[in-house]
């Protein structure tokens, strides 16, 4: 495994090292209350330093929904460069139908979101069936806190799995924040429904798909001078490795309960990683300029 992650005490000690950031939503900027305010100031000072800022999120929702919400926990959408969703890769995939796995999915979809949130098949050519014995597939777009647990969903989706639907999950995110902490997030419905035999097609961080996207939103520059902040191993530092990037963890979020008891904090996110593509270049408790 690669050597030990760099911990720093603000993002100015490595800012010759990059000109974009890929800088994810939960965890990182907020836990959905505020944006944390030494956040607030460090995407200030990256704008001021000249680095261009995209949010990349695993929100199953649309890009304008997740600016809406943004500048409503306190980000403007002038503060940054733009916002590419998992479910914005996932609208426009399911729009075009013109590219696996989009284009072989029939046209009935159950649709699974967060606060009944439909913009994901808005200008599509897709139905929502009500039933999910009559659906050509599964679209999980996000999750209630209420229906967070998988159990709550055993029933249908032995259902759908005997059935042979497949899932389309446009948030991989395995935890989410939720009013009691962590909970289950749809990643982990989608990893359940694996587990009863299901298939589950996936969009957004770590796969490749959802780092293209973003390099195609950025105009394509060198994935070197590019710079993944996130909270996740499996999501933000996996994705931004496999795409070459750099990456920074943040440690007070999904991995908060493993690092924060940690006496040799390099030694604990090496294990927490358990595989050099997983390791992040640099990690720091906190998102601070």
């Amino acid at each position: 495994m690669k050597a030990d992650a760099t911990a720093i005490a603000g993002l100015h000690l490595i800012a010759d090292r990059f000109d974009h950031v890929l800088l994810d939503q939960w965890g990182t900027l907020h836990e959905g209350l505020a944006v944390f305010p030494a956040a607030l100031d460090c995407v200030a000072r990256l704008r001021e330093a000249g680095k261009r800022i995209l949010i990349l999120s695993n929100s199953g929702k649309r890009a304008g929904s997740n600016e809406r919400r943004l500048a409503a926990l306190g980000l403007p959408p002038e503060a940054y460069d733009g916002v590419l969703s998992s479910g914005e890769v996932t609208w426009r995939g399911l729009h075009a139908r013109e590219q696996a796995p989009f284009a072989e999915l029939g046209r009935a979809c159950f649709l699974i979101s967060r606060d009944a949130d439909r913009s994901i098949i808005d200008g599509t050519d897709l139905v929502m069936a009500s039933d999910i014995r009559e659906a050509d597939f599964i679209l999980l777009g996000g999750l209630d806190d209420d229906a967070a647990d998988p159990e709550r969903w055993r029933a249908q989706l032995t259902t759908a799995a005997s059935r042979r639907l497949p899932m389309l999950c446009a948030n991989p995110d395995l935890v989410m924040f939720g009013a009691a902490g962590l909970i289950p997030a749809p990643g982990a419905l989608a990893a359940f429904y694996q587990s009863l035999g299901g298939t589950v097609l996936f969009v957004g961080k770590p796969y490749p798909p959802m780092f293209a996207a973003a390099r195609d939103q950025l105009g394509h520059p060198p994935p070197e001078r590019i710079l993944v902040i996130g909270d996740s191993l499996d999501h933000d530092i996996a994705g931004g490795r496999a795409a070459g990037m750099l990456t920074l963890l943040i440690g007070s979020g999904a991995h908060r309960a493993t690092l924060a008891q940690a006496r040799d904090l390099p030694q604990a996110i090496k294990t927490a990683a358990g595989a050099a593509a997983r390791m992040p270049h640099w990690t720091m408790d906190h998102l601070i300029w």
